[in-house]
């Protein structure tokens, strides 16, 4: 005798009702009866299938009653394989955390990838999260994970993308003062979800929500599913998500986008379905005993290999590649996993906060993997174990047919909601009162009403709260939706116990420990570190200002204190969100095995990459001075400037080069007898190199006056250097004179260097000026001028003076139609220009001009004070002597002794030399002489006496 198909009947009267309601041809009748068709054969496999959506309080309630009913000895759970490991690490951490493979090293994958990552949040009131626990915590309990590994999620991506992306998500919306730490705790990996159950076709989901009356899929999902299905019974579920998955794998949109995603589930499906055929066949453990828990889509599945019996075909499972991945765990919040997966902002707290209700409503012992942090212990209850399966019925029919058995009010509860909004509303600002609690009271049952429900949800609460009690400006840093996501159970955030930390993040918290901060707080601290008084705490700020480095922005902020070449802070002060920013850390264990590993694997990174320069090589050896005191680290980054430097074809970097390898020469000459090797190397290279490319700097447009001033003050101020090093001055000179700018600010630079170079002397300087002030065609370009004498102040500080009078005379001559309009251009380029030189101009005029307001009447610039010759007391015998009085003391008698020098410098100023005989009074102990050293030293002979006696001494 035929079995009659548990499902037939319903089949049968939904492909009527299509056939009769749809006009000519439609596809409706077969979707239909196909949708009956996918329930039945999941139902009907014999190993157990437990469809379930993500954080979805009532697949965790089922599961809870599930696994107490039946007690399987294995577990299949849809999770990525490899991450098996991690899973007995949870006991160690306080939920919301996500599991996360991360590679930063590729081997088979586009190098622009990198680095990937990939995570799965696990919350508490997950279905997924009470498999684990029942799994690790019972004895004989089995968990294997079936789905691809991590390394597969990449193998299956398009190449032709640009990067990997999750599947699945959207665009979230987001909290209007959501902190991006919060929203990001997942950062760019791709995420990987047990039951993405949601529309693929947008124009249905557009429709569901028209016709729900209801905001967002979450807001629906809420009314039509959650709820329906918290107090149904373990056999409607089952029928009702798998009717579900297989309904909205069937109305897909069909695009070239969800078609290949469909096939990438079709994939996993394949590579689920073998995995657990392949433990069945090894272990030999009665189906029975097993249940496979996945997503409602993936019950649905209708790919060959779907099923448990004899024939059915395996899937042929790629190798992985050569990558290397590393695991651990880092901190969720329900905030990041909406952002990561589109959905609605606050429903993962909505229902978190449904979870903890309808588990003390139902009176059940949700599991927990002991030891657990963050949450109350509960007793379990005794139930019979084994409980035997029972036959495929139909209760589809009776739940479609049958309207949802609604809730009545519960107002006390909804009471306690509206007084805690008020408040809270009232803590942040808000002018509330107990008007507005029974406004939002009267305003939450209108909207139920409105929506065709009895009880008033999370979601009308938050309506008609938002409705009567925001006004037109926020006061606060929260609006009043977010006060009631706080008051409705808040972003809860994860944390990773210290016993499931990396090697990396112990020895932090571990070093970190003398300060005496709890650093596993979310919030922000003060730290106050005495160096001096206290030395225990040096090593500490050591390694702060590594993890200041190499964490974000906000995870280590010094306020007092600072770390550079050639200084030494005594006291620092830091604000330490180390708590906040914990999945950073951890993600450095993923680098190495301690901080100062990860410091010198990240700075040789940096100089070999392929777009680093001499500037960031510099920087990388003033970090490693700074932060490791390796001498042969140090000098190998060192090398590598040099290389990058003469490999180098412009002079973008110039002024950031220049400012580094003063630092580390000054730094080198204070601390050390030599400078290294490769000190002097760059200095030889850059010589040699900006020599070479100075004209055509200073004729290239796209080359600006800074850089060209940069490559100046290195010529210059490393010439003594470089000139000792073997380097060739009229290399130099040869640059200079082929340099032929047109621009106004590079011809400034170029005349300070011919001054320099003394190939233009001040004077003619001077006269060159003058004819510009006196051009008025040349006028307007003044600025321009000045901006390059400026930018010359760093490689010709002698010309300070001369820009100082370039500038009087500016403003002296030009008249005031021609100097107004011409001031702004002047302040403007000075700014963008050589904002860091006009210090150096000011300091020099406040030398020149009068302090006082009387001086400034009769003050004359030095530069129209006419010469005049100073008498100077001359020696003996010397020509113009005479009006100053005859020299005195031992200096006019050891020239007296000595006329050469004196003859020869008398030749050249052109005076006729004339020698007087010494008078007595010469010696300086007459009458009236100037005071010297001779009469001091006959009083008291004895200093002379010892110095003369250590001079005679044998050496």
């Amino acid at each position: 005798m035929t079995e009659t198909p548990p499902f037939g009947a319903l089949r049968s009267q939904l492909v009527e009702a299509a056939t009769a309601f749809a006009e000519g041809p439609s596809a409706v009748p077969e979707i239909l009866a196909g949708i009956v068709d996918d329930v039945d054969r999941a139902l009907r496999e014999e190993l157990e299938i437990f469809p379930v959506c993500h954080h979805s309080p009532a697949s965790g309630l089922a599961m809870v009653r599930r696994l107490r009913e039946k007690q399987p000895k294995v577990i299949y759970l849809e999770l990525c394989e490899d991450m098996a490991p991690l899973l007995t690490e949870l006991r160690n951490c306080r939920l919301p955390v996500a599991l996360q493979a991360f590679a930063s090293q590729l081997d088979g994958f586009p190098q622009e990838w990198g680095p990937l990552s990939v995570v799965a949040p696990i919350t508490e009131a997950s279905a997924e999260y009470q498999a684990i626990a029942y799994a690790l915590d019972t004895p004989g309990v089995e968990l294997v994970l079936v789905d691809r590994s991590t390394d597969h999620v990449f193998q299956w991506q398009p190449r032709e993308d640009e990067a990997p992306s999750a599947e699945g998500a959207e665009e979230p919306d987001q909290k209007p003062d959501q902190k991006p730490d919060q929203a990001d705790l997942h950062g760019d990996a791709v995420g990987i979800e047990i039951g993405d159950l949601r529309p693929r076709f947008a124009e249905l989901e557009q429709h569901l929500l028209h016709h729900g009356k209801v905001r967002h899929w979450s807001e629906w999902w809420d009314q039509y599913v959650e709820q329906p299905l918290a107090g149904a019974d373990y056999a409607t579920y089952r029928q009702v998500m798998v009717l579900i998955g297989s309904l909205f794998r069937r109305l897909a949109r069909g695009g070239v986008a969800d078609t290949r995603r469909v096939a990438v589930d079709e994939d996993r499906e394949r590579y689920m379905w073998t995995r657990m055929r392949e433990h069945l066949a090894r272990t030999g453990v009665d189906k029975a005993d097993c249940l496979y828990v996945c997503g409602a889509f993936h019950a649905a599945s209708r790919v060959a290999e779907f099923g448990t019996g004899e024939g059915v075909p395996d899937f042929e499972i790629s190798p992985r590649t050569a990558t290397t991945w590393l695991y651990g765990l880092i901190p969720s919040s329900h905030s990041a996993i909406e952002a990561q997966f589109g959905l609605a902002s606050g429903s993962v707290s909505i229902a978190a906060a449904t979870w903890q209700k309808a588990v003390t409503r139902a009176r059940l012992t949700p599991f927990q993997l002991e030891g657990q942090k963050g949450s109350r212990k509960r007793k379990a209850v005794a139930t019979v174990a084994g409980a035997a399966p029972e036959p495929v019925a139909d209760r589809l029919s009776g739940f479609l047919a049958s309207p949802p058995v609604l809730d009545g009010l519960d107002e006390e509860e909804l009471l306690g909601w509206c007084v805690d909004i008020v408040r809270l509303a009232r803590r942040n600002g808000y002018l509330a009162s107990t008007a507005d609690a029974i406004a939002v009271f009267e305003t939450s049952i209108l909207l139920a009403g409105m929506r065709n429900r009895a009880r008033p949800t999370p979601y009308d609460f938050q309506d008609a709260a938002v409705t009567c009690i925001e006004k037109d400006v926020v006061p606060g840093r929260r609006d009043v939706r977010r006060l009631c996501e706080i008051l409705l159970g808040g972003d809860r955030v994860g944390q990773v116990g210290y016993e499931a930390l990396p090697p990396l993040a112990r020895d932090v918290y571990d070093r970190l420990a003398p300060i005496g901060l709890d650093l596993t707080k979310s919030t922000v601290q003060r730290a106050l570190l005495d160096l001096a008084g206290r030395p225990e705490l040096v090593p500490a700020s050591h390694l702060l200002w590594m993890l200041r480095y190499l964490l974000p922005e906000g995870a280590v902020r010094p306020i007092m204190g600072t770390r550079r070449l050639g200084e030494k802070s005594i006291q620092e002060s830091w604000d330490l969100a180390i708590g906040k920013h914990q999945r950073y850390i951890i993600e450095l264990g993923y680098e190495g095995v301690t901080v100062e590993q990860v410091v010198e694997q990240r700075l040789r990174r940096s100089v070999w990459a392929p777009d680093a320069t001499a500037s960031v090589a510099l920087s990388a050896v003033e970090d490693s001075i700074l932060f490791l005191g390796s001498r042969r680290f140090t000098d190998e980054l060192g090398a590598r400037a040099v290389e990058l430097l003469a490999a180098e074809r412009t002079v973008d970097d110039a002024p950031e080069v220049l400012r580094r390898i003063r630092r580390l020469l000054a730094h080198y000459r204070a601390t050390e007898p030599a400078l290294p090797a490769w000190c002097e190397s760059f200095v030889i290279a850059g010589y040699a190199h900006y020599c070479t490319l100075l004209p055509t700097a200073f004729v290239d447009d796209e080359t600006g006056v800074r850089q060209v001033a940069a490559m100046l003050g290195f010529l210059f101020t490393m010439e003594g250097l470089a000139l000792s090093l073997g380097c060739d001055r009229a290399q130099l000179e040869l640059a200079v004179r082929q340099s032929h700018p047109e621009s106004p600010a590079k011809v400034a630079l170029l005349w300070s260097a011919h001054h320099q170079l003394g190939l233009l002397p001040l004077a003619d300087l001077r006269v060159r000026c003058a004819e510009l002030l006196g051009n008025p065609l040349v006028v307007p370009s003044i600025p321009q001028y000045l901006s390059g004498f400026i930018q010359a102040l760093d490689p010709v500080p002698k010309l300070t003076p001369f820009v100082v009078e370039l500038m009087s005379n500016a403003f002296a001559k030009l008249p005031d139609p021609v100097l107004l309009p011409w001031l702004p251009t002047l302040i403007t380029t000075l700014r963008d220009q050589a904002a860091e030189l006009v210090p150096v101009l000011i300091r020099e005029a406040g030398r020149t001009f009068p302090a006082t307001l009387p001086a400034v009447d009769t003050f004359i610039p030095p530069w129209l004070a006419k010469p005049r010759l100073r008498p100077v007391a001359g020696p003996v015998g010397l020509p113009g002597a005479a009006a100053a009085g005859p020299a005195t003391g031992p200096v006019g008698a050891f020239l007296a002794a000595h006329p050469a020098t004196t003859d020869a410098l008398a030749d050249v100023l052109g005076l006729d030399a004339g020698w007087r005989a010494p008078s007595p009074a010469d010696d300086g102990a007459g009458v009236g002489a100037e005071p010297g050293p001779l009469p001091l030293l006959t009083v008291h002979p004895e200093t002379a006496e010892a110095l003369a006696a250590l001079l005679a001494a044998p050496v």
